[in-house]
Order: structure tokens, then C-alpha cells, then sequence
């Protein structure tokens, strides 16, 4: 039977809502309308959803789910594997994040006559959705974070692939290829769903967004968290005011169609919406999950769930990586000496050199492209290549044809990937606005922070511009980000 573990289109939801937001002000009654239309109310809600004062930070609690017609029509509330739990606070200046994993181990009420002698058994957290939908969800996610939820909003897939289209889609850094074709086996007895996307940047419209933020059977929970941060804050720098205007109808249709909440009220409607407006400014705060990944569950101590429930409520993003480290910084693999680290870098610097694989990958790469092709000189220790660089045409919203190539590395740890990415596209959306902009070694590089890491150091070129990307967990140091960025060379004699 298939089983496909679907990621709802919750994400566009927080892409859009600054933008959208500034649009239906000016429409408040049509709005308010779409809002109770969207499907019907949930008994008990108000139970566990909490009261909120105007002006007052609120908390929402975003859940993907893929309720299809035979659900309906059986009352069944359908399957959701995404929770996002999102703090809406200008007074921070920030808009916190927090992904739970859907592997998260939770006590719930056993259904039927199962369970333990106080009705409950252990189960994952997404489980509490598919036992009492929504309602149980958010009563579940209260009591193990311990924090007042005061909406909810619920988006189905179909939502999340025609709003993603309707937006001329979302340019995406993507890490590495993901494939999965089912067949063969067709007949396996754990299908995944299919996915084939290849590495590098590119525009990703409505069911390849879906299949790419959804993914996880090659990785891990944290992992997928990870990649619908990154995803998400990709498309709320480029949905902007001015599309989210020309297409609020059909916008405002998907929304009434494909969304549950429990915002109906006229007063709660325009007090959200004002929130959103004056958040939509502010930069997002991702929260890192903190927990210990299993074979079944992932599990979070009081230690992990109180540092967590700080961050999000506090609005601070969490320093270093996003997940657990490869390694610690610093500490020697067993036969790797001094000799492989790169030239005047420190001992402990966790590189080495690697020029005559990163010059191949150029030179394959090179015969293919009309522009110069850069690679890194230094790798991280233990890091392999992945195939033959892609090369391949990249369209812009002029539809002009750019070319692009992009070398993919794999990290030590489950499904860790960063990139060395090429494209004569000298204004790609991706190097708008940098946190910084850093002279070393007589080249100018640009740096795109994410919490205290570096995502990414870009270099320009008069004909076009290169970029280290460091994984979605963001495992490398900003040192090993800036070394490897300052390493990039042309094929031949360095200088």
C-alpha cells in the first residue's frame, strides 16, 4: 500500500504572509470572508488555542497535511508530518522558527482499548494529528514544549503547489541530486515518494518545491527541518509586494480553499494580519532542534526542550551548526597528518589539499561552459567529490539563458553535501543584499550569514560570479567557509 509521507504546503504560507498580508488590508471584508470560508470550525478548538491580547506577540503553530477526497468523505482527518511552529514579535525585531521533527517521541492518547493503565501510549509526535487532528496536535505540541499557542493554521499540499506556481515559483540552492524513481521495485513495501531534482541553482516550481522540501528518506528529520528553513527563507526574500498584489485573487482563492485555521473573527483576522504585516520586515530566527537521533524516534531531554522553548520565545537564533557536528573542531582523524592541511592555515583548521580533484572537476566542467571555471584548491578532511559537475542552462525571470555548473562534495555525516556553484548570471536573487562584504588576500568576498554561520561566500567576476555553499546544517566554520571561498581558482598555475 502507498504510503507517501507528505510535507504540506505550510511553508509557502509564512513566504507569502508578509507580502500577502499588506495586500488584504486593503481588501479587510473579502479577507475576512476567505478566512471563515476556509473550511469548517473544529469542535474544542478554543480549548486548547490561547487568548492573546492586540498589539501582543502570538504564537501559530503551521501543520502540513494531505487530506484527500476519500479522507473527507470518511471523516478522516488525513496524514501531516510537518509542524512549524512559528512567534510572531516585532518588538524583537525577529520572527523565530522552530521545525519539530516528525519522528519526535510523545505520550498520547491511545485510541480504542490500547495503551498503558492511563490510556496512553508512545507514539510520534505526527501521530497526534492522524489521532484527533488538529485539535490534538496543538494540545500535544503545548505540553511538550510547555509554550501558549494562539492559532493554528493548517495548509494542504494542493495549497502549497499552486501557490508556489502562482508566484513564478522560488530560485533554490539546491545541495545535491535528489532521485527516487519507485520502480523497480514498484512493489516494495516501503515506497517513497518520487523526487528528481539535480543539484545546483535553480528555479523550482510547484510539485518539484513540494518533492524537494518533503524529502527525507535519504536523510534525517533534522535534516529536513533544515532544508525547509533554508527553503523558506529563500522565498520570502523574493515574494514581494508587488506579484503577492497582482495575483491576490487567485491567492486569496487557494487560501479559502486549501487552508483550515481558527482566525474567523473580523477583530482576530485584522490583528493577525497587522502582526504579520510589521513581522514581514524582520529577519527569521531559525531555533535548531535539539535531540538525540534514534532508530525510531528522535528524543529531547527538559535540558534540550527548555534551551529550545528560550530561543523561540526570545527570538534568538541558535549559534553554530544546525546539527550535531561531524566532528569536534580541531581534533585529528586517525592518519591524517600535518602534511594534508592546506599551506599557512592552522593544524586544526580541518582542511586539506586537494588540487588535482578539484582541477579534474574544472576541466570537465570547463569544456562545456563560455566562461572561466573556478574550484576550490582545499577541501574539508574526508570530503569526496560527487560525480562529474553539472552544467547546465540557468533561466533568469527575463527568460535569458545564463550557463552554470555546479561541483557537489559530500561531508562526513548522514547526507551532508556543500558546493562549489558557477553561473554567468552576475545578479542571481541569491547574492542580493550580503551581511557583509570582506577584502582578503586582494579579493572581495561577499558573505550571507545565517544565525552565526555563514551559508555562503561569493566572489565577483566581471563575467560571472562563483559561490562556496556550506551544508543545509551549516557544519562547516565560517574559517573552512572563508579558506575554501579564498582557495577558488582558475584551471592552471595559481596567480
Amino acid at each position: 500500500m502507498w504510503k507517501r509521507f507528505m510535507l504540506a504546503g505550510v511553508v509557502i504560507v509564512l513566504a507569502t504572509a508578509g507580502t500577502l498580508s499588506s495586500a488584504v488590508l486593503l481588501e479587510v471584508d473579502r479577507a475576512v470572508d476567505i478566512f471563515r470560508a476556509s473550511g469548517a470550525s473544529i469542535p474544542g478548538m478554543d480549548e486548547v488555542l490561547d487568548d492573546v491580547e492586540g498589539g501582543a506577540p502570538q504564537t501559530v503553530l503551521l501543520l502540513g497535511s494531505d487530506r484527500r477526497y476519500a479522507d473527507r468523505v470518511a471523516g478522516i482527518p488525513g496524514r501531516s508530518d510537518t509542524m512549524i511552529l512559528v512567534r510572531l514579535d516585532p518588538d524583537r525585531q525577529v520572527t523565530s522558527l522552530l521545525a519539530i521533527p516528525r519522528d519526535l517521541k510523545v505520550r498520547l492518547p491511545a485510541p480504542g482499548a490500547a495503551g498503558d493503565e492511563e490510556g496512553t501510549v508512545t507514539d510520534r509526535i505526527n501521530a497526534s494529528y492522524a489521532i484527533g487532528g488538529p485539535r490534538l496536535a496543538v494540545q500535544t505540541v503545548k505540553q511538550v514544549f510547555g509554550i501558549e499557542i494562539n492559532h493554528f493554521v493548517n495548509v494542504n499540499f494542493g495549497g502549497f503547489r499552486r501557490a508556489v506556481d502562482r508566484l513564478n515559483c522560488v530560485y533554490t540552492d539546491v545541495d545535491r541530486r535528489y532521485f527516487n524513481a519507485n520502480s523497480p521495485p514498484v512493489d516494495s513495501p516501503t515506497p517513497y515518494a518520487t523526487i528528481d531534482i539535480e543539484p545546483g541553482y535553480q528555479k523550482l516550481c510547484g510539485q518539484d518545491a513540494l518533492d524537494y522540501v518533503r524529502y527525507r528518506h535519504g536523510d534525517t528529520d533534522i535534516m529536513r527541518g533544515a532544508r525547509q528553513q533554508d527553503w523558506l527563507g529563500e522565498a520570502k526574500d523574493q515574494v514581494g509586494v508587488q506579484e503577492v498584489f497582482r495575483d491576490r485573487d487567485d491567492l486569496l482563492a487557494i487560501f479559502g480553499t486549501y487552508v483550515q485555521t481558527n482566525i474567523r473573527s473580523t477583530s482576530a483576522v485584522l490583528r493577525l494580519l497587522k502582526l504579520i504585516y510589521e513581522s514581514s520586515r524582520e529577519p527569521l530566527s531559525e531555533v535548531r532542534f535539539r535531540g538525540e537521533l534514534g532508530q525510531t524516534f528522535v528524543t529531547a531531554d527538559e535540558e534540550d526542550v527548555t534551551a529550545m522553548r528560550d530561543e523561540f520565545l526570545n527570538g534568538r537564533q541558535t549559534e553554530g551548526a544546525k546539527g550535531r557536528a561531524r566532528r569536534e573542531r580541531g581534533r585529528e582523524r586517525p592518519g591524517r597528518g600535518r602534511g594534508r592541511r592546506a599551506p599557512g592555515e592552522p593544524a586544526d583548521d580541518g582542511l586539506e589539499q586537494a588540487v588535482g580533484l578539484g582541477e579534474d572537476q574544472a576541466a570537465s566542467a570547463a569544456v562545456k561552459l563560455g566562461f572561466p571555471v573556478l574550484f576550490p584548491r582545499v577541501r574539508i578532511e574526508g570530503s569526496q567529490y560527487v560525480d562529474a559537475p553539472r552544467t547546465y542552462d540557468l533561466h533568469g525571470p527575463d527568460r535569458r539563458r545564463h550557463r552554470a555548473y555546479r561541483m557537489v562534495l559530500k561531508a562526513e555525516g548522514v547526507a551532508e553535501y556543500y558546493g562549489i556553484q558557477g553561473t554567468s548570471w552576475t545578479d542571481p536573487p541569491i547574492l542580493d543584499a550580503p551581511s557583509q562584504i570582506r577584502k582578503m588576500e586582494g579579493r572581495e568576498l561577499l558573505l550571507f550569514r545565517d544565525g552565526s554561520r555563514l551559508a555562503r561566500v561569493a566572489v565577483r567576476t566581471d563575467e560571472a560570479v562563483y559561490w562556496v555553499s556550506n551544508t543545509l546544517l551549516r557544519s562547516l566554520t565560517n574559517e573552512q567557509m572563508l579558506a575554501i571561498a579564498r582557495s577558488l581558482s582558475p584551471i592552471g598555475p595559481r596567480g
